[in-house]
């Protein structure tokens, strides 16, 4: 007769969910923290972090774990450094299961996660992570609290919003992980500001209150409107939209960088590329310029990154197995490789070749006319007047006063948002005053950045290809 160990053994090995194990170890870099300047993130290991998120919201409802692979290694080699998704999706996550037949919940109930669910939740975090990413994960789209339009249903009272928060703060604490609120849906009576509260107090107590955390207003909206105040919310999002081409991105991200207290802000959510205008394909599609001038607009007026989005991607969206959502024609595959993707990897490219976190919003720097517009010019300077952005969406000539530099020496250079190249300018000094730089091609899509260097420094040299 066998000693009852032997079967101990079989059990600990055929069935190892039954025995605790030890919790992942989360890497140094995927810590995440507010800046001492209360306006950007850094890293555990103290390295500024660059937030160029990428929207995936149907991510772990509709993709299986080979598709999941394929999609976040594209991302993570374009430069892509946050995967935006949700745990209880909008597109009927509720009664649709996962590629594994697996629905988040059992009956519904957010106080009875379904264990085989989370498990593919796991997968995908962990394998983000693995790739150098962070997860901004949304616990819930906005439809299961308040459902304006959508599947719904509404399931979250404030009790189980708070049980369900520790649950998944908990699960995910040991992992590189932004929690994202809301889910494209405003708070609108009480009971919908008491259920987000809890919710974030749940998360909080689940993880110990070690990770960032944002809101997800519906567009054109701003997290601050609702929550500025909350001790929760550690960070700022706007979700600029989809209504209209030359969306003043930039104003409600100097809206948010102008509050007290300090915090970071980024547009979660702005106009998507390959994305009917106002939702309407009649409008024409928002094309990868809209999305490089939603990208550059932000973060020269101070927000701490962005985020891009597809809107072929975010739904996932293949024809052999779902219906096309507002005007999606490409398939999500091939849509990963459209070119605002790439470009949107270019302005990290750019700023992590400077001491970009020492950049403050200066619009004072041009001298031009520079009406609000599609060719609207803005410009951030480092806080030691030691080097200098200007964008300029449509190639419009830009005056600059040099004197606004500290430098002896100045070096100008071009920098392509359409490839990722420089091109020298020349050499200048700060007597020169007033210098107009015409850029070298205008175009209602050429977009250009000037980039103004001490010439002793030249920081960019090593790090960015040029002509």
């Amino acid at each position: 007769m066998k000693s009852p160990y032997f079967f101990l053994l079989l059990v600990a090995l055929y069935t190892p969910r039954l025995f605790a194990q030890a919790p992942a170890k989360q890497p140094q870099w995927s810590k995440l923290y507010v800046a001492p300047d209360k306006r950007n993130i850094t890293r555990g290991d103290g390295m500024p972090f660059f937030w160029l998120g990428d929207t995936a919201w149907e991510l772990l409802h509709r993709l299986n774990r080979e598709e999941t692979d394929y999609y976040l290694k594209n991302r993570a080699d374009k430069g892509f450094t946050v995967i935006q998704t949700v745990i209880l999706a909008e597109l009927d996550g509720l009664t649709q299961p996962n590629q594994y037949g697996q629905l988040p919940l059992v009956a519904n109930d957010p106080a009875q996660p379904n264990e085989a669910y989370f498990r593919h939740v796991d997968y995908v975090v962990a394998k983000a992570n693995a790739m150098g990413m962070v997860v901004g994960l949304l616990p819930t789209w906005g439809d299961k609290f308040n459902k304006k339009w959508g599947k719904g249903p509404e399931i979250f009272t404030p009790q189980n919003a708070r049980t369900y928060g520790q649950y998944v703060g908990n699960r995910y604490k040991n992992r590189g992980v932004v929690w994202i609120l809301g889910g494209d849906r405003n708070p609108e009576t009480e009971k919908h500001f008491e259920i987000i509260k809890a919710m974030a107090e749940g998360i909080r107590a689940g993880n110990n209150a070690t990770q960032l955390m944002t809101y997800h207003p519906v567009g054109p909206g701003n997290s601050a409107a609702f929550f500025h105040k909350d001790n929760w919310l550690i960070m700022n999002m706007v979700q600029s939209g989809h209504e209209a081409k030359n969306l003043k991105n930039y104003v409600s991200v100097r809206q948010n960088y102008a509050l007290f207290p300090v915090k970071p802000t980024l547009d979660g959510e702005p106009r998507y590329e390959d994305i009917p205008v106002n939702f309407k394909a009649e409008n024409d599609y928002f094309t990868a310029h809209d999305a490089r001038q939603a990208a550059w607009w932000a973060v020269l007026s101070g927000a701490c990154g962005h985020t891009y989005g597809n809107n072929n991607v975010w739904q996932m969206y293949d024809a052999a197995k779902n219906a096309a959502l507002i005007g999606a024609r490409t398939h999500w595959r091939r849509a990963l490789d459209q070119e605002g993707a790439f470009q949107v990897g270019f302005v990290r490219k750019l700023f992590e070749a400077y001491p970009w976190t020492q950049l403050l919003p200066e619009q004072n720097v041009i001298k031009n006319q520079n009406p609000e517009g599609a060719g609207y010019q803005v410009a951030a300077r480092g806080e030691n007047r030691d080097f200098l952005f200007v964008y300029s969406p449509i190639g419009k000539a830009i005056q600059v006063d040099l004197a606004e530099l500290a430098a002896p020496q100045l070096v100008a250079h071009w920098f392509n948002p359409r490839d990722g190249l420089m091109t020298k300018i020349g050499d200048f000094t700060p007597s020169d005053s007033v210098r107009e730089f015409r850029t070298p091609v205008a175009c209602p899509t050429c977009d250009w950045v000037l980039v103004i260097d001490n010439a002793a420094q030249t920081q960019a040299q090593p790090a960015l290809p040029r002509r």
